[in-house]
């Protein structure tokens, strides 16, 4: 079992606001670096073929200086493949993206897929990186994702999002399931999409013991225009610290 859940901060979200202008403000760089010095252990990037928030040449330039766990997401298109090995992260995410979409919508269907993932999960763990894949809470998919050869899943949680506020209990179970499930047949489980300073202390009170990571971009961000990154980042951090649940 795991005794702490990590936050990777995703800043996605910060490329989009510099790349509306042009320039260099803010400096994606620079906020990557705050925020490991404000706490986080790791820090997550999502470029997409049209490359509309983070960059190729922002990948290259964050993986040499990071000095927490570096994470990239993306679908695996011949492009995003040769991105992730020459910058060789600690960890790839691999999403079912098409490329214009807005947002991660969908977690892979793991069966109908399981050849192509296999062949891409080979390819990234010769090169010595851990591998991820973003699914839904469906133990079949999970095991999908096991005999696709992938070390962790990321479970997807949008509806444990929008059930929260009607029944938090309903709404967390089939990722308490899909944890324990995951962590008995030996992949590890990380978590994003929708997680927030609402429902996250829940969240990972539940699946204590069994989450190994949270990748949170969008939300954090935003709360950080209120309260500042620092502090932001520091109760984040809190939820994820079962000294700090009520």
């Amino acid at each position: 079992m795991k005794d702490h859940t990590k936050l990777s901060v995703n800043i996605n979200k910060i490329a989009t606001l510099r790349n509306a202008r042009g320039g260099d403000v803010p400096n994606v760089l620079k906020v990557a670096l705050d925020c490991e010095r404000f706490g986080a252990q790791g820090i997550t990037v999502h470029p997409r073929p049209d490359q509309r928030h983070i960059r190729y040449t922002d990948v290259a330039e964050l993986g040499p200086v990071l000095t927490t766990e570096f994470n990239i997401e993306g679908y695996p298109n011949k492009e995003f493949i040769e991105l992730v090995l020459k910058n060789k992260p600690a960890q790839v995410t691999l999403v079912p993206d098409p490329p214009g979409v807005l947002t991660s919508n969908a977690g892979w269907d793991t069966i109908t897929h399981q050849s192509m993932l296999s062949d891409v999960i080979k390819t990234f763990k010769s090169a010595g990186i851990r591998t991820s894949l973003f699914v839904s809470p469906d133990l079949t998919l999970i095991e999908g994702a096991k005999s696709a050869g992938s070390d962790r899943i990321e479970l997807y949680t949008e509806s444990y999002a929008i059930g929260y506020s009607v029944n938090r209990e309903a709404a967390v179970l089939p990722y308490v399931e899909s944890a324990k499930y995951a962590h008995n047949i030996g992949l590890g489980v990380n978590a994003g999409h929708d997680l927030n300073l609402d429902n996250l202390s829940y969240f990972s009170k539940e699946l204590y013991g069994f989450l190994d990571e949270v990748s949170i971009g969008h939300a954090l961000i935003s709360d950080a225009l209120y309260l500042g990154l620092h502090n932001t980042i520091q109760q984040y951090l809190n939820c994820l610290n079962p000294n700090a649940w009520k």
